[in-house]
């Protein structure tokens, strides 16, 4: 990287969206600096940073803020075309494709996960949250299917964007697995996507940027329990 770019990352260390910018970061081989968020004591970087949204991930590189993860993602990839690999495919149409599976990772896959673990206020919410899950991973196992063309990722030979968008979510999975008991990667339903995971797993720089599975346990545990106190306090009012 050149000496006068200078990347700060604000983030939180849950986050998979903030662990997507990691992946990529780390993908491209940039160095960054990381500052972690109180997001109950937001600062005043991160608020003058995001004035619309106030939310992570947001990356300042030389002093200029860029928002929202695959935003960060696809930034990078263009400010740093000449530094790593690339993380988009240059075809038009297979960069069009990437972004859509991209888009449908955290419309379907994100959302019914983060339903059934800390979204869902009730029991039938949860239960809508898995069903939905286990739908949303069967249509990204036919993505795979197609966009890697027989290879190991859903770039093909190499990491790409899409991979990146589900990775990044990889540990909030085998977290849900492991607090519901069911199995979301493998079976007859997705055992390419189960093969896919275990490559990306491997890989330097998802061992770098991955979440701690335990730790995601814990922390969407305390979720859970902050919610189920705040809806027993709203129910004695």
């Amino acid at each position: 990287m050149a000496g006068r770019d200078d990347l700060k990352l604000l983030g939180t260390w849950p986050s998979a969206f903030v662990t997507r910018v990691k992946l990529a970061l780390a993908l491209k081989g940039l160095s960054y600096e990381y500052a972690e968020e109180d997001l109950a004591s937001k600062s005043e970087l991160l608020l003058s940073s995001n004035p619309v949204h106030k939310k992570i991930p947001v990356l300042i590189h030389n002093g200029v803020p860029v928002c929202e993860s695959n935003l960060i993602v696809e930034y990078l990839d263009e400010a740093f075309a000449a530094t790593g690999p690339a993380i988009l495919p240059a075809n038009p149409y297979e960069r069009a494709t990437a972004r859509f599976w991209a888009a449908y990772a955290d419309d379907k896959v994100l959302a019914s996960w983060a339903t059934m673990l800390i979204r869902g206020k009730t029991e039938e919410e949860k239960s809508e949250g898995k069903k939905a899950l286990f739908v949303a991973l069967e249509t990204m196992e036919g993505a795979l299917a197609k966009c890697s063309d027989g290879e190991g990722f859903f770039g093909g030979t190499s990491v790409g964007l899409v991979d990146l968008a589900l990775g990044c979510q990889l540990s909030w999975l085998k977290a849900a697995e492991v607090m519901s008991g069911e199995e979301f990667l493998g079976g007859d339903k997705t055992p390419l996507l189960a093969a896919w995971a275990a490559r990306f797993t491997e890989l330097d720089v998802a061992k770098a940027a991955l979440p701690d599975v335990d730790g995601v346990v814990e922390f969407a545990k305390m979720k859970q329990a902050k919610m189920a106190a705040a809806a027993a306090a709203a129910s004695n009012n």
